[in-house]
């Protein structure tokens, strides 16, 4: 059974017993890093400004009166003495930009449409190339597909009114008795009386 092995802050090593070995180098780099660290608060201390000269320095040496208030004064006069200029804030303005979806004068002329005569030369071509050339083009060198069964003929169904009453007109409400008794009254009025004037009438004038 070994000895337990007294180690700093360090790594537990697995062959031989470097545990003091570590303990004294992490010892004596914690003295390096304190002494550096002594010798940086030391300079920093040194070449800090002492409280006593400083408040020398704001008054004059030779009549004693503070010259920070003039130091201020000539501080304001130089300002004061600068060329200060307004600058005047306006809104932006507008960009306007050439746009030729809004302005069709800086678009593109339109082509010339075809004429009549070019529309079905070309509608010709096409469909040549659709009905003729295209499909014997594909088949080359592949068999001929067999032809299907036709498709079977079906009725045809029209609406037609004289077979389906419904799509006809309503029938007319029949006159009652009282406007045929009318109707007969005025035309017998018109044959017998008004139509024999008015053609004796003509002749007369004849």
């Amino acid at each position: 059974m070994t000895d337990t092995l007294p180690i700093g802050l360090t790594y537990l090593s697995p062959v031989g017993n470097y545990g003091r070995q570590n303990t004294q180098a992490l010892g004596g780099v914690s003295h390096l890093w304190q002494d550096f660290f002594a010798r940086a608060m030391a300079e920093q201390q040194a070449e800090a400004p002492d409280s006593v000269s400083q408040a020398m320095v704001q008054y004059d040496q030779e009549s004693g009166e503070p010259i920070g208030g003039a130091k201020a004064l000539a501080m304001i006069e130089t300002q004061r003495a600068c060329p200060v200029q307004d600058t005047i804030v306006a809104p932006p303005e507008p960009l306007f930009l050439p746009k030729a979806e809004l302005e069709a004068n800086l678009l593109e002329p339109a082509p010339e449409p075809f004429s009549v005569a070019d529309m079905i030369q070309q509608q010709r071509q096409l469909d040549i190339s659709n009905t003729w050339l295209r499909p014997i083009v594909m088949s080359q060198g592949q068999p001929l597909p067999e032809p299907g069964p036709a498709p079977a003929q079906r009725p045809l169904h029209l609406p037609i009114p004289e077979f389906e009453m419904g799509l006809l007109d309503p029938a007319p409400e029949p006159y009652d008795a009282t406007t045929l008794a009318k109707q007969q009254n005025d035309l017998e009025f018109d044959m017998h009386w008004a139509r024999p004037v008015v053609l004796n009438n003509v002749r007369v004038h004849a």
